[in-house]
């Protein structure tokens, strides 16, 4: 990174720099550079999908926060917005840690990104908020730098596992053999097991499962809320939106695991996973399906994004325990 720009491992001190570098640009300014027109935000709906993932699919970058249904599934919590201006999405929502602050996704389309930057610049004067970009993939931070940025503050625990199709649709090689030993067990013991793809047509199936999902699940309010949001993407499901891409793994008539993600260029995102403690292997099970079936149906999938673990020490280690082949850091960057 360059060496000019001033990186803030805290965010605390991340942000009081922000609100300092504001004061001083207020003070200092003479002639603001005009821009041809200014943003106008609107809530995201599941109706403004499909236009929002024509500009997401510009997108280079293999994050979460630029997927279908990483938008969709997170649009009331993140409060997120959206303009479209000189054929470019920007996209207005809170800061991922800090969701009292006000913030930008990295803006996409045909716009440079130096303009770019001055649309959001010029709307958060006009609105006298700060100037903020949130959950920022890394292979920007250099053009960023260079179209000039204040400060950088790295995204702690919200860094997303990406992980090989292959690997993950076959569990092959020696790092594997545990989950191979799980998934080898469940099917000893399940032999009327089968996996079906997810649509309106057995949705209800996990939506009823939800209910063991609840039982079984912590009751903090960031797991209460993803289990909300779970249930939308199912009642989408069932409304009929196609690029949300399930699977359901049943043991007779009984539901063991479900699972719903989507694709985007070379990537799958899963979003979510649900599993029975009722049986062994399951969640290995559905994981290796799954990305089968997805890699089948998608011969474009080399590689599969599970998300973050929002510092949750055990959900690191299950992650950790796939063998990730990067970890997609994110950062909070002032403008």
């Amino acid at each position: 990174m360059n060496t000019a720009v001033k990186t803030y491992t805290n965010y605390e001190g991340f942000i009081t720099a922000l609100r300092n570098a504001e004061v001083l640009r207020k003070r200092n300014r003479q002639n603001p550079t005009e821009v041809s027109e200014e943003l106008k935000f609107r809530p995201i709906t599941h109706a403004d999908m499909e236009t929002i993932f024509q500009y997401l699919q510009m997108e280079t970058g293999r994050t979460t926060d630029f997927s279908y249904a990483g938008i969709l599934m997170w649009v009331d919590y993140f409060k997120y917005e959206y303009a479209i201006s000189d054929e470019t999405l920007f996209i207005k929502g809170v800061v991922e840690n800090d969701t009292e602050t006000p913030a930008f996704s990295l803006p996409i389309g045909k716009l440079p990104l130096r303009e770019s930057l001055e649309k959001i610049r010029s709307y958060c004067r006009s609105k006298n908020i700060p100037a903020v970009l949130s959950a920022v993939p890394e292979y920007a931070i250099e053009e960023l730098e260079e179209a000039g940025i204040s400060s950088i503050n790295p995204l702690e625990d919200w860094g997303d596992y990406l992980y090989d199709a292959e690997k993950l649709s076959t569990l092959s090689g020696k790092k594997m053999s545990k989950k191979r030993n799980h998934v080898n067990k469940f099917d000893s013991l399940y032999t009327d097991s089968r996996l079906e793809p997810l649509d309106a047509s057995n949705v209800d199936r996990a939506i009823e499962f939800m209910t063991i999902v609840d039982e079984e699940g912590d009751d903090v309010p960031m797991a209460v809320e993803e289990r909300r949001m779970t249930r939308k993407l199912l009642d989408l499901i069932k409304e009929g939106d196609i690029r949300l891409e399930g699977a359901i793994l049943m043991v007779g008539d009984e539901v063991a695991a479900f699972t719903i993600g989507d694709v985007k260029n070379d990537t799958l995102f899963v979003h979510v996973e649900k599993a029975s403690r009722a049986f062994d292997g399951s969640y290995e099970k559905i994981n290796k399906e799954y990305a089968a079936l997805m890699c089948a149906r998608h011969p474009e999938i080399k590689f599969i994004n599970r998300e973050d673990d929002s510092g949750d020490e055990g959900l690191r280690k299950a992650k950790q325990s796939y063998h990730p082949v990067e970890i997609l850091n994110k950062y909070n960057i002032a403008l």
